[in-house]
């Protein structure tokens, strides 16, 4: 299981990102690559959630590592992916609730620097509650969210 982070890892040291300016101009581009996160261009998704790609296409079959960003009160719905994600908290507390009853109540709070694994096909909901929450996220595309709330 820890395999695929460390692969995400090696893969996302070598990502060809533009480094020729600023402070980074004098490193050799075919040795290294770096965006530093002002060069990062946030998507807004709906419900809340901002992402960026840092490797790969999460659409697209492969491996894909993102951040998501959710702000302050807005939370996913309850759903499940058909492949299994690997999650790090990178800042703020994320919510966390496992089910298909949509239940803000049951949510745990996972605080900064925690590692969780959402399992291929099982239903959970997620995001912020008073302050924002950035995720690392690595798994393997396509990363679709299949619904899967109780009305």
């Amino acid at each position: 299981m820890l395999r695929p982070i460390l692969i995400a890892m090696t893969l996302l040291s070598s990502v060809a990102l533009p480094a020729a300016q600023g402070p980074f101009a004098s490193l050799d581009p075919k040795a290294i690559a770096i965006r530093t996160p002002q060069d990062f261009e946030w998507k807004v998704s709906p419900g809340g959630a901002q992402t960026v790609a840092l490797m790969g296409d999460a659409s697209k079959p492969g491996l894909y590592v993102i951040l998501t960003k959710w702000t302050a009160h807005h939370n996913s719905r309850p759903h499940f992916h058909p492949n299994d994600r690997f999650i790090t908290v990178l800042s703020g507390t994320w919510w966390v609730a496992t089910g298909r009853k949509y239940d803000l109540d049951s949510m745990k709070p996972v605080p900064a620097g925690s590692f969780v694994t959402h399992y291929a096909k099982e239903v959970h909901y997620d995001g912020a509650k008073d302050g924002d929450v950035v995720l690392e996220i690595v798994g393997m595309g396509p990363a679709t969210a299949t619904p899967a709330e109780d009305k």
